[in-house]
């Protein structure tokens, strides 16, 4: 961040981790605490265990925040398209087909002035976007995949290409979601080559590890990749978000 590091501590959002309890909330006026601290945990209760009182939660947090930090603008609109992705593929699966149509079209709205150049406020949008398409492109009908992974792909490369230099360094989860991502990003998009790679290269960064299996077996049998996931094979610890407070408080 500062650049590197940020992104780095920002891939979080392709994680499927162990659900969190409650914490206490720090005010959103603390500016001693990134908008992705303050809105990750909410976001990823709805995301991994189906919490929506928790997403809800997250969801007008981050409507909040959009009033109270405008610098961030371009942070908020990623992690408010990953909540809008995230309540369309829950229409889909629901069979409300003009839900999900809003939801989706507000997920694509919301990345892509997200995108938008910028100097300040969107050192995770990147992650935030790739990381979202990713975990929900194929949740999506099937009319709409090929685009989602097209995004995901496209947020990862740029991801990897600020890491390339440093990736065998990073913590075990990190470095085998970056190189998951794109490998999978790639496979899902017809970059069969440079998923090969990829997949070379997690095999020979992520030894001892879930990533190191799952790898062994796209390299085994590459058609097992259409069907599988590279992703998500490491968790984070829980309680980001209160760690973070109990430090701020020393």
């Amino acid at each position: 961040m500062h650049a590197i590091k940020k992104a780095l501590f920002l891939i979080i959002l392709v994680t499927v981790a162990a659900a969190q309890t409650p914490q206490p909330q720090p005010s959103l006026s603390d500016n001693r605490f990134t908008v992705h601290t303050l809105l990750r945990e909410d976001i990823f209760a709805g995301f991994l265990t189906d919490d929506m009182d928790r997403f809800s939660r997250g969801e007008k947090n981050i409507q909040l925040l959009l009033e109270q930090r405008p610098v961030q603008r371009p942070n908020l609109l990623a992690w408010k398209g990953g909540a809008s992705l995230y309540r369309a593929v829950r229409a889909h699966e629901n069979k409300r087909p003009d839900e999900f149509q809003r939801y989706y079209q507000e997920a694509v709205a919301a990345f892509s002035e997200a995108a938008k150049p910028t100097t300040t406020g969107s050192d995770g949008v990147a992650a935030v976007t790739g990381g979202s398409y990713a975990v929900f492109a194929d949740r999506l009908p099937a009319e709409y995949r090929a685009h989602a992974w097209s995004k995901a792909y496209e947020n990862y490369k740029a991801l990897y290409n600020l890491q390339a230099g440093i990736v065998d360094r990073l913590p075990v989860h990190l470095r085998g979601e970056v190189l998951a991502g794109l490998a999978q990003s790639a496979q899902r998009t017809g970059h069969a080559e440079e998923s090969a790679q990829l997949v070379e290269k997690m095999v020979a960064l992520m030894a001892n590890t879930p990533y190191e299996s799952m790898a062994k077996k796209w390299k085994a049998n590459p058609q097992v990749a259409a069907n599988t996931s590279l992703m998500c094979m490491n968790c984070h610890d829980a309680g980001r978000l209160s760690a973070r407070i109990t430090a701020m408080s020393k």
